[in-house]
């Protein structure tokens, strides 16, 4: 019997990599799913599990890594929604031996091996000032739909952007509310509207979200303001080609969210291998897309952000 248990034991030899994210139901981590399933492919001794909460919570999360610490789990890849209050249970999984890396939105480096971002925080940030000054002629009122509050990412690119409107070609831009959708569809377009009555003369939203980038752009429709608002931000373009076909937007930017979920995994599987780069200041390798710089805080980027617009949407909008 007991030879038995241990060779039904040795047949289960797969790496199991949790995917946790934000919340399911949410494009951009399905495309980051499918990523996902296509680097555990690739490995051939990877599974994927992927899960989150039905709703972007730190408690739902941390329940969720509860159980797979349970299920003893080689490695979490987890997308946080809060940088701070996952840190003590992520902390009790490494100590358990999972490997535990961030991407998108990050952990505090305490609570993580690695992190993943999808770009640099800078060229985010500078991308989507950028955006809105040539949608409306480099000169009028400005807001800002962001996520939740406590979103890691959303608030490191928010400081980024106000630090670029200091710059004095963005002189003429003046950024007049940062309101807060909860990445909820109806709390965004709500507070989408809100910004339009608000303020008569604003002339841009920023939604660096992808929900809040199409609750948005659906507001300056119903609001009948095409032409007069333009809508840009990070988006999906399986969800954005409609607004650019309506003029709500002229052009919006994301990373691939497939790329992200496919590097990401592959760097959970060389964390979990002991690959002796996997490290502070050292490199993981990431499958076709080569591999990334891990500095010294223990954080990497995968690439700068891409461009959307009328010429392009339609055919990545085939994709994710």
């Amino acid at each position: 019997m007991l030879a038995c248990l241990s060779a039904c034991e040795k047949k289960s030899d797969k790496t199991r990599i949790a995917m946790v994210v934000k919340n399911l139901g949410n494009g951009f981590f399905d495309a980051a799913h499918q990523g996902a399933d296509e680097a555990a492919k690739e490995l051939g001794n990877v599974e994927v599990i992927y899960t989150g909460p039905t709703t972007p919570s730190a408690e739902g999360q941390i329940e969720i890594i509860n159980s797979l610490i349970s299920q003893k789990v080689d490695a979490i890849v987890i997308s946080a929604n809060d940088p701070n209050a996952l840190v003590p249970i992520t902390t009790k999984a490494i100590q358990r031996g999972i490997k535990v890396i961030s991407f998108d939105s990050g952990l505090a480096p305490e609570g993580r091996l690695m992190q993943l971002s999808p770009s640099n925080a800078d060229l985010i940030g500078e991308k989507q000032i950028q955006m809105a000054a040539k949608a409306i002629g480099g000169e009028g009122e400005i807001a800002i739909l962001s996520a939740s509050a406590q979103a890691t990412n959303q608030n490191i690119w928010i400081g980024v952007m106000k630090k670029v409107l200091e710059k004095p070609e963005y002189a003429n831009l003046k950024l007049v509310a940062t309101v807060y959708g909860d990445d909820q569809s109806d709390k965004s377009y709500r507070e989408a509207i809100g910004l339009l009555r608000s303020h008569p003369n604003l002339k841009a939203i920023i939604a660096p979200t992808t929900v809040g980038i199409v609750a948005a752009s659906k507001a300056v429709v119903d609001e009948k303001l095409v032409g007069k608002v333009f809508v840009t931000g990070l988006g999906l373009p399986s969800e954005m080609a409609g607004h650019v076909k309506s003029g709500a937007v002229k052009e919006f930017a994301i990373w691939n969210p497939i790329d992200l979920g496919y590097a990401a995994t592959y760097a959970a599987n060389e964390f979990v291998k002991g690959a002796p780069d996997a490290k502070p200041n050292g490199s993981v390798k990431v499958g076709r897309l080569g591999s990334v710089n891990i500095d010294g805080t223990g954080e990497a980027a995968l690439g700068p952000p891409f461009t959307y617009n009328a010429e392009n949407v339609e055919q990545f909008a085939k994709m994710f």
